[in-house]
């Protein structure tokens, strides 16, 4: 257990940001295989499906950035787009999603557009 001193040097705890990653990894699987079933239903092919999953992509992790990062981040004094005290990097926080919910998008996107067009 880390001791108060250890805080104060590296105020980062570790297990939080693996929870916080988790949350928001959780979140995007979740979001892929909704956002693959409404472009199933929509009949979306092609590039149009692909680009229809990373514009919601990138909305839901700044939607989750603007609920919930973005309020504490300002309250400490960060700059407005600085996720390192939350998650490990800037780049994992606004692109981590966007491959790895892309297997789970693809399988309900199919399933989807062949249950309706079938």
């Amino acid at each position: 257990m880390p001791t108060e001193k250890e805080f104060q040097i590296a105020p980062i705890v570790p297990e939080s940001v693996m929870h916080n990653t988790k949350a928001l990894s959780n979140l995007q699987n979740l979001t892929a295989s909704i956002f693959g079933a409404a472009a199933g239903i929509l009949g979306l092919e092609s590039y149009s499906g692909f680009l229809f999953y990373f514009v919601f992509t990138i909305f839901t992790t700044a939607l989750f950035y603007a609920i919930r990062v973005a309020p504490t981040s300002l309250k400490a004094g960060h700059t407005v787009l600085d996720t390192s005290r939350y998650f490990r990097s800037s780049y994992e926080f606004w692109s981590g999603g966007l491959l790895g919910g892309l297997a789970g998008y693809i399988l309900t996107w199919t399933l989807f557009y062949g249950l309706v067009r079938a």
